[in-house]
């Protein structure tokens, strides 16, 4: 008897402590949410030829841009400017679009109001607090890829 207890003890510790369910993997955060663009890269590839990156440091006013992800489909973008008094700040485009967005892949597409055609990107980075998008942009040129590198920081509501 004592054998059988000392064998359902051993099984009952091993099934409370051999399996192990903590996932490390952070969640990640979700992508709806104000973000407020701080710069872009806008990367310039040509077939055969070295890619071309160019840096646009965004100034106090355009950082008080907002992409608004309202939904899972649906969201606004309103882009703020300098004008041409010093110190003054104005809307230069309040546009609504809507998006489809693939966790899995990191995929997302953006089509916004009156267009035909969707802007399409990718995830880079989605946390708390930093969003970069990546969006592919369409030239003339068929041996021409252009992409804008988006870096937002998440602003609370």
């Amino acid at each position: 008897m004592k054998k059988l207890a000392l064998l359902f003890a051993g099984l009952s510790l091993f099934v409370a402590t051999g399996c192990n369910n903590d996932d490390d993997t952070p969640a990640e955060a979700p992508l709806v949410g104000v973000w407020q663009p701080l710069k872009e890269v806008i990367t310039t590839i040509e077939t055969g030829e070295q890619p071309i990156s160019d840096l646009i440091t965004y100034t106090d006013c355009q950082k008080q841009s907002r992409w608004r992800f309202n939904t899972e489909v649906v969201g606004k973008r309103t882009e703020w400017n300098d004008t041409a008094t010093p110190g003054q700040c104005a809307i230069s485009s309040d546009r609504n679009f809507n998006y489809t967005y693939d966790k899995g892949e990191k995929t997302i597409q953006i089509k916004y109001q009156g267009t035909v055609e969707p802007s399409n990107g990718k995830v880079i980075t989605l946390n708390e607090t930093t969003l970069n998008l990546s969006i592919r942009e369409e030239t003339s040129d068929p041996t021409v890829y252009k992409t804008r590198t988006y870096t937002f920081k998440r602003i609370p509501q």
